[in-house]
């Protein structure tokens, strides 16, 4: 007989094995009792291949067993409903199974917030609205608080922020 495999999770003797062939290669994973039902592979309904071989896949049992317990007070999507889909309930979900869901976006994305993008072709547009918002707003508090020569500086800002603008736009 060979020699006994070891878990791949906690180094114990893996008594669960799964082999699975995608794009021509061979995956095998190796894993106890234990590490098994901490990942759902015992439990078909919950067993998620995907999440398995992700690199943030090594989660402690104990973290795991916590984790099972989390469900988002608005949709009432449960951790086990959320492992079975693979899908959330809700935007609140986000914040109600955060043990869950952070360590699949940080494998999946650069950054665990939305930073957003800007075409080059906007961004003039955008800093001209954000600077004329801004000037109307002094021009507007200005004329409230009577200073009425900080306001006459904000209108000829504005006039040329506009002049200016509309020369650039016209290139």
């Amino acid at each position: 007989m060979g020699e006994a495999i070891q878990c791949q999770a906690c180094d114990q003797a893996a008594t669960v094995h799964l082999t699975q062939i995608a794009n021509n290669k061979i995956h095998k994973v190796h894993l106890c009792e234990i590490c098994a039902q901490a990942k759902g592979m015992t439990d078909p309904d919950v067993f998620s291949l995907e999440e398995l071989f992700s690199p943030s896949s090594n989660i402690n049992i104990e973290a795991a067993s916590g984790a099972e317990s989390l469900v988002c007070k608005r949709c009432g999507l449960s951790a086990a409903d959320f492992r079975r889909s693979g899908r959330l309930g809700c935007p609140s979900c986000y914040e109600h199974l955060k043990p869950l869901v952070e360590p699949l976006l940080a494998n999946m994305h650069k950054s665990l917030s939305h930073e957003g993008k800007i075409p080059h072709r906007s961004l003039g547009n955008l800093k001209f609205s954000q600077n004329l918002s801004e000037l109307e707003k002094e021009l507007n508090m200005a004329v409230t608080e009577e200073r009425y020569e900080e306001a006459a500086r904000c209108r000829d800002e504005i006039s040329n922020l506009k002049k200016t603008h509309q020369v650039g736009s016209e290139i």
